[in-house]
């Protein structure tokens, strides 16, 4: 199946999850900002959203948060 994320093209099984999807590409989902098909996901509404299916075509931008100074 067919997505993009980060603008890049990604080929992922059919049926992979945002949270698998996040296992794939080693992403900790505690340290991350996820904006689905241009809508970003509350931390409210995260359970839900992580067993959610990817659907060909699907946009993701994960954005991972660093800590440091």
């Amino acid at each position: 199946m067919h997505i993009i994320v980060n603008g890049q093209d990604k080929e992922v099984p059919a049926g992979t999850t945002l949270g698998g999807l996040m296992e794939l590409l080693k992403v900790d989902s505690r340290r991350v900002v996820v904006e689905y098909n241009r809508e970003i996901i509350n931390r409210s509404s995260w359970k839900e959203h992580i067993s959610r299916e990817l659907q060909e075509g699907d946009t993701l931008e994960l954005v991972q948060l660093v800590g440091g100074g």
